[in-house]
């Protein structure tokens, strides 16, 4: 299949369970309270283009590619959004989604963002009941990059990271988040060596990553002895050229052994361009094999190939409890990260431009790296970051948006102690300024996405 329609079906599949599970949010709830739906558009906004009706909803697809939506009788004041007025049918007041009380209207509003929110938290969940959870092993140095971050800190192979930028016993996950987003930041430790409680302060180096500014410190853990095993060997590489095949299991480089991957990578890097020879065993005979690592764009040196372990110990099995756990702490983390940078943004610490704002181009280039490296099987993780973000997003208080239209009826209820109301104009004013908000996002964020490009 060419790599472009894999692509396109790639985004189609991510961005259409993520819009339409947030749409369905709205529906489920609506029909939950006895709300008559109009319309339910699966792809896009305005006039309808194509469709069926079943019962008394009209299922479509829309002419302004820009989400989806649900059209509920009686809400009018996005109709200029949705394909116009409603079809002057006699609905019974009951069924009627504008003479509900405002709490009903507020879950209405809110059934979107909790179906994405719900969405965020199954996938990991799932996966975690499927395959377990990752392992992460304790927070002890295993490799220090030559001329690295952490070697200029004093941080040395055996070292116990007790505490990190505040953080008492941190996992290695925590580290990497931390030091991803604090580029040429000066970022407080204490390892323990020895016995001895060491204070040091690391500055992650910046580098560039998917056109995005990330600190890196040069650390990997300690994760004992695993096979390693060639996982794939890109064409055109070194590896190629020397006659590495999938499948192949890693014993030793230049007659050192090597104890897992994460150590064979880094003696790759450490050996530069220079001749290596790697002792692999294929099909249970040895063999030797000579290669020379390429320096790469972003200033690694690399054979080309990729290597883990050839047997899952990467993770463990757990509980219901314990899956529902990983979820939420999965979740949670992605909250936090994107707190922390927007945090720095408003601080004046990081610029917008290396806020890490994807806007449509960076959103299709992120599914289109991930189903090429990971395939299909590798979007469900980028479709739980993307419906988070989206359930989240969707409840600022801007109009159009969920979190706009609970605002709106907030106002209304103020307004309702003192005898006064919301005339549909302004509703309908309202919400196409709330439009013209999400355009000028959309247009901003394009900008910062074809600004990477240069």
């Amino acid at each position: 299949m060419p790599d472009i329609l894999i692509v396109i079906l790639a985004v189609i599949f991510v961005l259409g369970i993520a819009i339409n599970i947030h749409e369905f949010g709205h529906f489920m709830v609506a029909k939950l309270f006895g709300m008559r739906v109009e319309a339910y558009s699966f792809f896009g906004l305005g006039p309808r283009v194509w469709g069926f009706k079943y019962g008394h909803t009209d299922y479509r697809i829309s002419a302004i590619p820009l989400g989806a939506y649900v059209k509920l009788y009686g809400d009018e004041a996005t109709a200029a959004l949705e394909g116009g007025q409603s079809d002057g049918e006699k609905v019974p007041d009951s069924e009627l989604y504008e003479l509900r009380p405002r709490w009903q209207k507020f879950l209405v509003m809110l059934g979107g963002p909790f179906m994405n929110i719900v969405l965020a938290l199954a996938i990991p969940f799932a996966a975690a009941m499927i395959y377990g959870i990752p392992s992460m092993p304790a927070p002890i140095v295993g490799v220090v990059n030559t001329g690295g971050a952490a070697e200029s800190a004093g941080i040395k192979v055996g070292d116990r990271i007790a505490s990190f930028n505040g953080m008492e016993n941190p996992t290695w996950e925590r580290i990497r988040d931390e030091a991803m987003i604090s580029p040429d930041k000066h970022l407080p430790l204490v390892v323990d060596r020895g016995g001895q409680s060491l204070p040091l302060v690391v500055t992650p180096k910046k580098k560039l990553d998917d056109g995005n500014n990330v600190g890196e410190i040069g650390l990997l853990p300690d994760v004992g002895v695993e096979p390693v095993e060639t996982g794939s060997v890109l064409p055109g590489s070194p590896a190629e050229a020397a006659g590495l095949l999938v499948g192949d299991r890693v014993l030793a480089f230049n007659g050192q052994t090597v104890r897992n991957s994460n150590e064979f990578t880094n003696q790759i890097r450490e050996n530069k361009d220079a001749p290596a020879k790697i002792t692999i065993e294929r099909n249970g005979e040895r063999r030797e094999i000579t290669t020379q690592a390429k320096l790469e764009s972003e200033g690694i040196y690399k054979i080309g190939a990729s290597f883990g372990s050839g047997i899952i110990t990467a993770r463990v099995p757990v509980s219901l409890g314990g899956a529902a756990s990983f979820a939420v702490d999965s979740n949670l983390r992605i909250l936090r990260l994107t707190g922390k940078v927007f945090g720095q943004l408003f601080a004046g610490e990081r610029s917008v431009k290396d806020a890490g704002l994807a806007g449509p181009v960076g959103i299709v280039q992120i599914i289109s790296k991930v189903v090429k490296e990971l395939g299909f099987a590798g979007l469900f993780g980028i479709l739980a970051v993307i419906s988070l973000n989206l359930g989240v997003f969707n409840l600022l208080p801007i109009p159009l948006l969920d979190g706009g239209q609970i605002m709106v009826l907030g106002i209304e209820k103020v307004m309702s102690w003192f005898g006064k109301t919301l005339s549909m104009a302004i509703k309908e004013k309202i919400q196409l300024a709330g439009l013209a908000v999400i355009l000028l996002l959309m247009v901003f964020t394009l900008f910062l996405d074809i600004s990477r490009f240069f």
